[in-house]
């Protein structure tokens, strides 16, 4: 068992992304999160695809579990704040102002629980000219400069996973660790604060460095040119990615395996610094050879040559790729009422080791009567 955080309890007060993504990277750790959910339909992401147990609440939720609580009333009040005399971490990723409205402002969040950590997650932080607005992946990922670097700005589409949903939650996580560890020396908690539109900054540190060093304005392909990355198709019609980084001998090993030692002698091509400028002229010569011969061909070449390569493989076959079996990277439970799931072990081994005590993502208010029973218990 890898229990790294086995008896530390969390209470979450989450919804979505940012603030659940946190409570389950801290629960596959082993500490005892609890979400707490409103009682009509709990976090709205349980409903995203009918039902209360969506596939996006599915991925965020795992090996926790669930109390109903309506803190609307003083009785879900109350009941909180017994959670929270035993809990080490409090997670939410409210609006600035709402836990005030609680009763639960910092002020006496720090007397009445001087041990716990308070991990608020915020769109913009808790002041200043956006801290009313409501925020939302897509917005902390427009307003950060991400996106501006991730679309086409001529022909703007918006596409892929969420960015700044995740690294916040990924910075609240690191935040809340770092927090744990100095309070086992002083026995003090701490306030994390963590808002989107940093975390989401915080995350394309290059772009901003290009620009305030040497007043490069990244767009949608200035780090894929940098990197030398390349995404082909090849005569079947598969796709094919190569990243040839900046040492020389990737690139000497790609002239090898693709039979073109003459573009070493394109004075376009022959540096790589020339290579970055003339990037969108070499996709065009590499789409050309690459189009020649089916994908699985140049897979056996360029593994021969030792380039950097992969396939571009959809969902389903990253399910069934060998080295993802070989990982283990998935597991299979089954939840008592809701049936086989298909869930992702994190990705941090211990010890050679990732094995916990696993939960299944919760129904709504599975685990209420327990968790205030454990609470009532306690007193």
């Amino acid at each position: 068992m890898t229990e790294v955080l086995k008896g530390v309890r969390v209470i979450e007060l989450g919804t979505m992304i940012t603030a659940p993504l946190a409570g389950m990277m801290l629960a596959d750790l082993g500490a005892d999160v609890i979400k707490v959910e409103r009682p009509d339909s709990g976090d709205p992401f349980r409903s995203f695809r009918g039902g209360l147990y969506s596939p996006q609440f599915i991925a965020f939720n795992r090996n926790k579990r669930s109390a109903m609580l309506d803190l609307q009333t003083e009785a879900g009040r109350a009941s909180l704040r017994a959670l929270l005399s035993q809990a080490d971490v409090l997670i939410e990723n409210y609006r600035p102002g709402v836990m005030d409205r609680l009763g639960l402002g910092a002020d006496e969040l720090r007397v009445q629980y001087p041990r716990l950590i308070w991990c608020s997650i915020t769109g913009f932080g808790a002041d200043g000219p956006y801290a009313d607005r409501p925020a939302y992946d897509a917005v902390a990922g427009a307003l950060s400069g991400l996106a501006s670097i991730t679309l086409d700005r001529e022909h703007p589409a918006a596409s892929g996973p969420t960015i700044g949903d995740n690294v916040t939650g990924m910075y609240a996580a690191y935040g809340i660790l770092g927090a744990l560890f100095e309070r086992e020396k002083t026995g003090r908690g701490r306030r994390v604060e963590v808002n989107m539109l940093e975390a989401a900054v915080a995350f394309i540190p290059d772009a901003f460095s290009n620009y305030t060093r040497l007043q490069i304005d990244n767009q949608s392909r200035t780090r894929v040119a940098t990197s030398q990355s390349y995404a082909l198709r090849c005569a079947d019609g598969k796709l094919l990615a190569l990243h040839l980084s900046s040492p020389p001998k990737f690139w000497e090993s790609l002239l090898q395996a693709i039979e073109r030692p003459d573009l070493q002698d394109d004075p376009r091509f022959g540096s790589r610094d020339e290579r970055v400028r003339h990037y969108q002229e070499l996709e065009q010569e590499l789409g050309a050879v690459f189009a020649g011969r089916d994908r699985l061909d140049w897979m056996t070449r360029l593994e021969r040559a030792d380039v950097p390569f992969a396939p571009i493989q959809t969902i389903a076959e990253v399910l069934d790729d060998p080295q993802i079996r070989h990982l283990r990277t998935f597991y299979e439970d089954t939840h008592p009422t809701e049936g086989p799931l298909t869930l992702v072990h994190r990705p941090v081994l211990i010890d050679g080791d990732r094995d916990i005590a696993r939960r299944p993502p919760p129904t709504l208010g599975e685990h209420t009567v327990a968790v205030l029973s454990e609470s009532l218990a306690s007193k």
